[in-house]
């Protein structure tokens, strides 16, 4: 039980940044590794899904239940601060995910936001 409830929390995490993560700027370059990207975002919420009810199978109701509440909780949060860094990004007229031919690697490095960069 000790580890079950992190590790519901993380595969949570894991499945939801596959799911959200549909701009091409957040995804690999390369064909093998934008599939390799999707194979393991949903394997972990396969295992996500094998791992809760393992829970309800073996442990009392309230950890799996815990561990749904918490990966909703988790998953909302992490949803929220990606917005607010789209929308501070936005209000900043800055790209969030500019593409790499626009921004120097030491711009990309110094913030989340960063804008294009004339060559």
């Amino acid at each position: 039980m000790r580890f079950y409830f992190p590790a519901l929390l993380a595969l949570a995490v894991a499945a939801m940044i596959e799911a959200r993560s549909t701009d091409p700027g957040l995804r690999p370059a390369s064909r093998f590794g934008d599939r390799l990207f999707m194979v393991l975002g949903r394997g972990a919420f396969g295992l996500w899904l094998a791992l809760l009810g393992w829970g309800f199978w073996q442990l009392n109701w309230w950890g799996p239940l815990a561990g749904v509440i918490g990966s909703l909780a988790v998953s909302a949060s992490f949803a929220w601060t990606l917005a607010l860094v789209a929308s501070v990004c936005a209000a900043a007229g800055a790209g969030c995910v500019p593409s790499a031919s626009t921004v120097s690697a030491a711009a990309r490095a110094s913030s989340v936001c960063a804008a294009p960069v004339a060559e």
